[in-house]
């Protein structure tokens, strides 16, 4: 066929001796089993790929018919030896995998074979229980080598002569081994732009001085501190994550660098220029002291002056969540005049200063969620505060109100999270004193405004028109026990907008709440309500989600899959509700309804007496009994009374022609003669 088709055959994937697929110049032997190279495959391939094989051994005249080989890749197999010759006649190779194998083994021998690769550009060594001495012996002659990975190996210590040969290596992943220490281990890879030495057991980081990388990955080590080289040199550190570490102070960064995003989540940072206590200590320094062999040196650092020398004014993304900060020393975010993602969220913050100018003018997500947050500080008359962001992450802090038109100069907010607050809209319900309420927030007139999240925020009896003037798309007011009284009409400035709308654990329990107006709904959370009859007004929209979890609803409407509802819902939820298994005509039309998903079918149950059941799965005697006591009264009565009426005329036929000559005779004698016509 690949021949009759002609070009076609480019793209076709036809099958090789081997099982193998064949694409152009690509060949893919991939999980056949194979124990050795299949050799009679097409001899002008560039890559092939034999991975999840068993191949053990890589012989010298393994690829000796595949002399235009590019790229090779044997991962995961059972490769313990590369014979010394098996890439002579592949001398072009520029990529190679070997990850997931047990060249531990005989690692020297397979040394030998990679030394007759001049043009290798990337090679995965992952997963192949390596010491530093079988990883130096490994790439000892690749000096054109610019990607590395020997991630997943047992890697304890690095010094200066495991990559000495790698000039030209511009990447280097080292994650997931059992570093403890790096000696001057990559003080001649002078072209090395990403580093990753994540998953390790590194202690520390100090005299950092790699002028030209732009990406370290050290997540997820055990670093206390990071110290950059006291240097004027330009550093081109562009991506720099801490994350998941014990970092107890900001780390002292470059002078000069063009950082743009500092990951520092997960630590133990704080600031102590001032304590809780009042203590300041604006003047303590702290020393750390560097062991290189019989030389030791002492470095004095400020807790706090250090940071002041830090570069940061190219960063955009700071992402100091999960730490013990509990405020922001004066002028910190000043030195960072591109700032864009600031996440704080998950720390101990009391306080927030919203200054109006710098640094906060270019911000477009703030996340301050999370904290112990009382209030918002902003001058009184503010006028620019956060004057781009997009996000304001505000959830689970303490706060009881906002400044005063806090969004009003926000000319892009989009996305405001305040739930899990203590907060009131306004206007407040009618009847609510001053000394009753506490103040409101008004998001009146913020018409950037898309999605809005209120949830546990202990809003009570909403009332008035708290969201004219916006033009939300979703609003999510789970958890607020008291929200609700009555209709929904503090919602009618958004019936044109609305789409997805959570009213999740509200003491909802009143089918006849009109949804009608909120034709553009399209996803609605009403579970966790005490709903007793399915709302009619349902039926009129095309929501494509729909959640009735935990309610009291022994059924759904009969026709509900007839409805406009029912053609263009995709997704509902229906489960922990008291169903009656002898009124389940709703659940066999919802089953029929082609492109219908019922998202926790398996958890849907009905009761039959005080038995649960299952509705897909219902026993043979219960719908037997459910047929019974749902049958029409009137003809069950017809029914049982056909019989004994059929009875009674049969015996009345029976007597009367029995009897018919006699009665004729009775008649005839008390009438008298007959009479003449």
């Amino acid at each position: 066929l690949a021949v009759g088709w002609g070009s076609g055959a480019a793209r076709a994937w036809p099958t090789s001796p081997g099982g193998c697929e064949a694409a152009q110049v690509s060949v893919d032997c991939t999980g056949r089993w194979l124990s050795s190279v299949p050799g009679s495959l097409r001899g002008d391939a560039e890559e092939l790929l034999l991975d999840d094989n068993t191949i053990q051994v890589l012989g010298n005249a393994s690829l000796l018919p595949y002399q235009q080989l590019r790229c090779l890749s044997l991962t995961r197999n059972r490769l313990e030896l590369i014979q010394p010759g098996a890439f002579l006649g592949s001398r072009g190779l520029r990529a190679l995998s070997l990850a997931d194998n047990l060249l531990f083994a005989n690692y020297s021998q397979t040394a030998a074979a990679l030394s007759a690769l001049p043009a290798l550009r990337t090679l995965d060594l992952a997963a192949n229980r390596l010491t530093e001495d079988m990883v130096s012996a490994l790439v000892w002659n690749l000096s054109s080598l610019e990607s590395l990975s020997v991630a997943r190996n047992i890697i304890m210590r690095l010094d200066s002569s495991v990559f000495a040969n790698l000039t030209q290596l511009l990447e280097l992943n080292l994650e997931k081994n059992y570093i403890f220490e790096i000696d001057r281990a990559f003080e001649g890879l002078e072209r090395l732009q990403k580093l990753n030495v994540a998953y390790n057991y590194l202690p520390c980081v100090v005299e950092f001085g790699l002028t030209r990388l732009r990406v370290l990955n050290a997540s997820y080590n055990v670093l206390e501190w990071f110290l950059a080289l006291e240097s004027d040199d330009l550093f081109e550190l562009e991506v720099l994550d801490l994350s998941h570490n014990r970092l107890l102070f900001f780390p002292v960064l470059p002078r000069r660098s063009r950082l743009r995003a500092l990951l520092l989540r997960d630590n133990e940072l704080s600031f102590y220029q001032r304590l809780p206590n009042g203590t300041s200590l604006a003047n303590v320094t702290a020393q750390f002291l560097l062991v290189d062999g019989n030389h030791s040196t002492v470095t004095t650092v400020s807790l706090w002056d250090e940071i002041c020398h830090s570069d940061l004014s190219s960063l955009r993304l700071l992402d100091m969540s999960q730490n013990q900060v509990w405020y922001l020393p004066e002028g910190f975010l000043a030195q960072m005049p591109s700032l864009t993602h600031l996440k704080l969220n998950q720390n101990c913050l009391e306080t927030f200063q919203l200054a109006e100018g710098e640094p906060l003018d270019t911000l477009m997500e703030l996340d301050l969620s999370q904290n112990r947050l009382e209030e918002l500080g902003a001058p009184a008359g503010a006028g620019d505060v956060l004057p781009s962001l997009q996000l304001f992450n505000l959830s689970s802090n303490r706060l009881r109100t906002l400044p005063r038109g806090v969004f009003t100069h926000s000319r892009s907010i989009a996305t405001v999270d305040l739930s899990r607050n203590r907060l009131d809209l306004c206007p407040r319900p009618a009847g609510a004193g001053e000394a009753e309420s506490p103040p409101c927030v008004d998001i009146r007139g913020v018409e950037t405004l898309t999605h809005l999240s209120l949830a546990g925020c202990g809003l009570r009896g909403l009332g008035g028109r708290p969201f004219q003037g916006t033009s939300l798309i979703h609003l999510d007011i789970s958890d607020n026990h008291q929200a609700l009284s009555g209709d929904l009409e503090w919602l009618q400035d958004l019936a044109v907008t609305l789409r997805v709308l959570s009213l999740r654990n509200t003491s909802l329990s009143s089918a006849a709440v009109d949804f009608s107006a909120f034709r553009s709904l399209r996803r609605l959370d009403l579970s966790g309500n005490s709903l007793t009859a399915f709302p009619s007004s349902l039926g009129a929209l095309s929501l494509r989600g729909l959640d009735l979890r935990d309610n009291r609803l022994p059924a759904l409407p009969p026709d509900v899959a007839r409805t406009l509802l029912g053609k263009s819902l995709r997704e509902v939820t229906l489960s922990r509700n008291p169903y009656n298994c002898c009124t389940l005509g709703w659940w066999d039309a919802l089953q029929r309804l082609q492109g219908l998903v019922v998202l926790d079918g398996g958890e849907v149950t009905c009761t039959y007496g005080s038995r649960t059941l299952s509705p897909r799965a219902l026993p043979e005697p219960v719908l037997r009994s459910c047929r019974w006591h749902t049958a029409d009264l009137a003809l069950l009565y017809l029914v049982l009374a056909l019989p004994t009426c059929l009875t009674l005329l049969v015996a009345f036929a029976v007597v009367f022609l029995t009897l018919k000559e006699k009665l004729l005779k009775m008649v005839k004698s008390r009438c008298g003669v007959s009479s003449s016509y």
